[in-house]
């Protein structure tokens, strides 16, 4: 399971979903403004406060240049098993 931490206006949270999408990976989004999640808190959540921060099968990643670097490598394809 996927889940990524983000808002509405954050173009790597647009840039990672839309990645997830073209690999055809269902995910959670989760909006922080919406949710009221303080940046605090992200962290506390994920251990990182910027945004997105992407959780595959409970483990925290990071953000939009770790997927990316997770997928160039294909260790994302291992992740996601």
């Amino acid at each position: 399971m996927i889940k990524i931490y983000s808002t509405s206006w954050c173009p790597p949270c647009a840039a990672a979903k839309k990645m997830l999408n073209d690999l055809n990976q269902p995910f959670e989004e989760i909006d922080i403004e919406k949710e009221g999640i303080s940046r605090e808190k992200l962290k506390e959540i994920t251990g990182g406060s910027t945004i997105p921060q992407i959780i595959i099968n409970n483990q925290s990643i990071g953000g939009f240049d770790s997927l990316v670097a997770l997928n160039q490598t294909g260790e994302l394809q291992k992740i996601l098993k």
